[in-house]
């Protein structure tokens, strides 16, 4: 058994630190918003009053939150983990961020007598309830080691992609790639629509060819019945399309599909729909052809 803090009980912190409950670990979990602790307390695990109380006797201590400064904050923050929890100990950053900051804070962890790991997850809040995240992990090799007890009790598809910042980097390309598969299958639902095709049945068929995707199967239910309930919000994808653009034009190399998609995630989020889930892109294109008849209630 491992005393392990978790900082961050939203959609995909929450399950996370329930498996991590039920596998045995002690885990104290912290969210700004207590009431999101409940389903780690049900688990056996406890609700910390503060980051410094999650964290005081943690080996291993996990964040979930959504941004680079939040990081920043909950790990660099006055009385925050650099300055609360035990030397030694092993951070482990599941948030999607900038990589150019995890190097940095890595940096920080390291002088402050710590070892921080990046392991950004994709999968979304299904990924995150059954276990079976795909978890990229930027850091050294023996702190991955370290770390695998944690990752093998959330993710399924774990891999060492390389030194601090690898599994951020990695994590933006499978932003971008998961973005364009939305957008195209939102395109063709709007298409076959226009046409009208049985939708449901026309996806069925093209889940089964080259054009099948888990973005299709994991979407194609929400675009049908246009209900856009969060398991990865808009603004949060919003968000990981400024990292890749940004990135990528630090490393001077170009992504005008990848650009296209961030700015259609821009308008989403400004026609409202940043508290949709990602698939609610149908819309973008619904309002684009004139066809819109949803809310943004749905």
């Amino acid at each position: 058994m491992t005393n392990i803090a978790f900082i961050g009980l939203g959609i995909m912190g929450s399950p996370m630190a329930v498996h991590l409950a039920n596998a045995g670990h002690s885990v104290a979990g912290y969210n700004r918003t207590p009431d999101k602790a409940k389903p780690l307390v049900d688990a056996g695990g406890r609700a910390a009053e503060s980051i410094a109380d999650a964290v005081r006797d943690a080996d291993i201590v996990c964040v979930m939150v959504p941004d680079s400064p939040d990081v920043t904050d909950v790990l660099a923050g006055e009385g925050n983990v650099f300055a609360s929890a035990r030397a030694g100990a092993l951070i482990i950053d599941f948030s999607s961020i900038r990589p150019d900051v995890t190097v940095e804070l890595a940096k920080q962890a390291q002088d402050n007598g710590f070892r921080l790991v990046d392991a950004p997850v994709s999968g979304g809040e299904a990924g995150a309830v059954n276990a079976a995240l795909s978890i990229m992990v930027g850091g050294a090799a023996d702190d991955f080691e370290a770390a695998k007890p944690v990752f093998d009790a959330v993710g399924k598809t774990i891999v060492h992609v390389g030194p601090s910042g690898s599994g951020q980097t990695v994590k933006a390309a499978n932003q971008l790639i998961v973005a364009a598969n939305i957008q195209a299958l939102s395109e063709a639902v709007v298409f076959l629509e226009a046409y009208g095709v049985d939708t449901k049945a026309a996806l069925e068929v093209l889940g089964g060819g080259l054009a099948g995707s888990k973005v299709l199967d994991q979407k194609k239910e929400n675009m049908l019945s246009r209900s856009f309930e969060p398991g990865f919000r808009i603004a949060l994808h919003h968000k990981d399309m400024g990292i890749v653009t940004s990135a990528a034009r630090e490393a001077g190399v170009v992504v005008p599909l990848g650009s296209l998609v961030a700015q259609l995630m821009g308008s989403a989020l400004a026609n409202g729909d940043g508290a949709l889930d990602h698939s609610g892109l149908l819309r973008g294109v619904e309002r684009l052809s004139g066809t819109s008849t949803t809310t943004k209630e749905n």
